[in-house]
């Protein structure tokens, strides 16, 4: 797969099939859409397309709605790509771009610069200034500029009911064991492991602590959990903490994960959690010996989920 940052920097010749979207989670209702295109392109012999943009529409028309995302950039480039497609196109995405016309996005941008020959859409994908276009709308651009259409219909969108509106709120309950039925992998976060003020190795449980650098990534609501990375080829368990550690009366938000067999430093790597499970939400303790405690405990459970899967 090629990546390209932005359409004024693809080139082609040769006719494409291309569909769009934010693909945001790239989970199994956008895996289904990215299979149907690859089958279609190698039919048709025709380069296959994602367009996608970024940032996500909805953060630029709407900043008030504090809107986080299930990927970073970067992971959803990184799951796109396992997809087998030929282009990833990323297009800044701002209010310019949002008030193309239809037709002046169709023929411009889809038609001369895409070269598309077929267009994979789902039945209610609306398009264009305001979203007034929708499918029917394409259907007559296709026969005035020579491509197809191909309608993923609502029986074929319904087999598969998932949204990334959906997994978000799954992940901000909790729920992972049905935001990694949606998704197909488990939800993760990436980020490099900074200092701390290593309490939690005073009280026997070392932590690293992880810098996500990305801040409109999605980030689980304040509590422990469950948790593996892949280090050094290795399957490492441990629990992760995220919240302000009210009983060290902290203000500042951080995410700490204790591994439970691992003795190496490291400090300045960068390094990927997937979540498993929620233990349970932030409290304040009355003393770090409390603390502590349930931290002892919690391990305990992490230890026993683990057993179970």
């Amino acid at each position: 797969m090629k990546r390209v940052n932005g359409i004024n920097n693809f080139l082609i010749h040769s006719p494409t099939i291309l569909t769009l979207g934010t693909f945001d989670g790239v989970h199994k209702g956008h895996q289904k859409i990215l299979k149907k295109l690859n089958s279609e392109a190698n039919k048709a012999k025709l380069k296959s397309i994602v367009l996608t943009f970024f940032p996500h529409p909805r953060i630029v028309l709407n900043p008030r709605s504090n809107l986080k995302l299930i990927n970073t950039i970067k992971e959803r480039s990184e799951l796109l790509e396992k997809s087998g497609i030929d282009f990833l196109i990323t297009h800044p995405f701002d209010k310019t771009f949002s008030e193309l016309s239809p037709e002046k996005f169709v023929k411009n941008i889809l038609v001369d610069k895409l070269k598309i020959k077929k267009i994979l859409i789902g039945y209610d994908h609306k398009f264009g200034k305001n979203r007034t276009a929708g499918i029917e709308d394409l259907k007559k651009f296709g026969l005035k500029y020579d491509f197809d259409v191909i309608e993923i219909s609502a029986k074929e969108q319904n087999k598969v009911t998932i949204s990334s509106t959906k997994i978000r709120k799954s992940i901000e309950n909790g729920d992972f064991n049905k935001a990694k039925s949606f998704l197909g992998y488990h939800f993760n976060i990436e980020g490099l492991v900074i200092k701390g003020n290593a309490i939690g190795r005073t009280i026997g449980f070392p932590t690293a602590n992880l810098d996500v650098s990305e801040d409109y990534k999605l980030i689980p609501k304040r509590g422990v959990y469950l948790i593996f990375s892949l280090i050094e080829n290795k399957k490492v368990f441990g629990m992760m903490n995220i919240g302000i550690k009210p009983t060290l009366n902290n203000d500042r938000e951080t995410i700490e994960v204790n591994f439970f067999d691992w003795e190496k430093d490291l400090y300045k790597k960068l390094i990927k959690v997937y979540v498993l499970d929620f233990i349970r939400d932030e409290q304040k303790f009355t003393s770090l010996i409390k603390l502590e405690e349930q931290i002892k405990l919690d391990k305990k459970t992490c230890l026993k989920l683990i057993d179970e899967k």
